[in-house]
């Protein structure tokens, strides 16, 4: 059944039944913002994550990981403005202070509560601000409050990005709902900087933990910025059963459904991000085909989507097809220069190896796009693989040379 988007007076309704959340200023950050948010769920849920892979993992990721290994969750308190990262052993503590809080007001069992922060490496997490600020949290939320939560995860964002699916399981309407931050420091490898999806489906929690690993490796794990990654990146979902199917479990009929409405949320979650990469103009969609295995079309694209060349080039809004068909060579995949084809836009620009001239003037209108599909056929097998790549922009370097100052 064809998933649909449910509107309310031409917006989106962004709720999900039996979760209500929050975002209010705690004072975390300098700007008077919303940075501080709480997601709950009225009854536990079965919960998964995905984390950064890199070795150096910020406080709020240890505690996360350390508590869904459960397989249930019941709150997610996130703060933006403090990564609590590089803060050791108290950094640690201080998330756990800062969780215990969120139970006592909620009436949970504390190790219910999943966090996770985002924002300047370093600095001790204020935690008295956090719990003086911790009573308005608990008390304005509403099933409406997704939109509030938003807000107060977002650091760099130019915009909030969210998304929501409905579906048809076991007779029942299923939701998925999600919600995401994310500009810079974007190749996460395992996550994005921060997503939470939440789901009124009744799911087996090991079935909902593979089910995370496969979209995000189709999603969050197909997009890159900069090519940096975070200490916090943190990708979490959970399903309170509220819609009353049956749990899906492996092989039965409604998990291909429900799958299917996971990805396509994550997938616009993904794209968005990239879109609102720090200065970004321009998405860049990189296929690559016919690769001898998906692991070397996945490797071509990521090394044509990070290439500061390429991403420049797109940018300044010039069809330098030759920056592509070096960073294909420079993957280390073996390709055939008379079988590879380059095509921008749909337009073919690179076959039989040389460079088709006559598309130069209707390549002038893919470039001023804001978004452009780059197709790259290999010819050596049936491997495939999507990335989708930010351009670099002056506003990049701006940002990021002053984000601490």
């Amino acid at each position: 059944m064809e998933q649909t988007v449910k509107k309310v007076d031409g917006t989106y309704d962004f709720t999900v039944p039996g979760f209500t959340a929050n975002g209010v200023y705690a004072g975390i950050k300098e700007d008077p913002k919303s940075d501080l948010s709480l997601i709950f769920s009225e009854t536990p849920a079965a919960a998964a994550g995905v984390f950064t892979t890199g070795t150096l993992k910020a406080a709020p990721v240890l505690l996360c990981m350390e508590r869904i290994k459960g397989g249930k969750a019941q709150a997610i308190l996130v703060n933006s403005g403090n990564a609590n990262a590089a803060t050791g052993e108290r950094g640690y503590r201080d998330a756990v202070e800062a969780a215990a809080a969120a139970a006592s007001l909620l009436g949970i069992d504390k190790k219910l509560v999943l966090t996770a922060s985002t924002g300047i490496i370093g600095k001790r997490l204020p935690v008295v601000k956090i719990k003086k600020a911790m009573k308005r949290l608990v008390e304005g939320l509403r099933p409406t409050g997704l939109s509030a939560a938003e807000e107060g995860i977002m650091t760099t964002d130019r915009f909030p990005k969210m998304a929501l699916r409905k579906t048809i399981i076991d007779g029942r309407e299923v939701t998925v709902c999600g919600l995401a931050k994310g500009a810079g420091m974007i190749e996460p490898k395992m996550a994005t900087m921060l997503s939470f999806l939440l789901t009124d489906a009744a799911v087996d929690r090991r079935l909902l933990a593979g089910c995370l690993r496969r979209v995000v490796e189709k999603s969050f794990n197909a997009i890159t910025v900069d090519g940096c990654m975070s200490t916090n990146d943190t990708v979490v979902i959970l399903a309170n059963g509220r819609a009353g199917n049956r749990t899906l479990r492996a092989g039965g009929d409604g998990l291909p459904r429900f799958e299917d409405a996971v990805l396509s949320v994550v997938t616009e979650l993904a794209t968005a991000i990239v879109r609102d990469g720090e200065g970004a103009t321009k998405v860049i969609e990189l296929s690559v085909e016919g690769a001898e295995s998906v692991g070397d079309a996945k490797k071509i694209a990521f090394t044509v989507g990070r290439s500061n060349l390429v991403k420049t080039a797109f940018f300044g809004k010039d069809p330098n097809w030759g920056r592509v068909y070096a960073a294909i060579g420079a993957s280390g995949v073996p390709v055939r220069e008379e079988e590879l084809e380059i095509f921008f836009g749909g337009i073919p620009i690179f076959k039989k190896g040389r460079g088709i001239e006559k598309a130069d003037r209707r390549l002038l209108e893919v470039m001023e796009r804001d978004s452009v599909a780059v197709l790259v056929r290999v010819g050596s097998g049936r491997g495939s693989f999507t990335v989708f790549a930010a351009d670099l922009t002056h506003d990049y370097v701006t940002i990021n040379a002053h984000y601490h100052t």
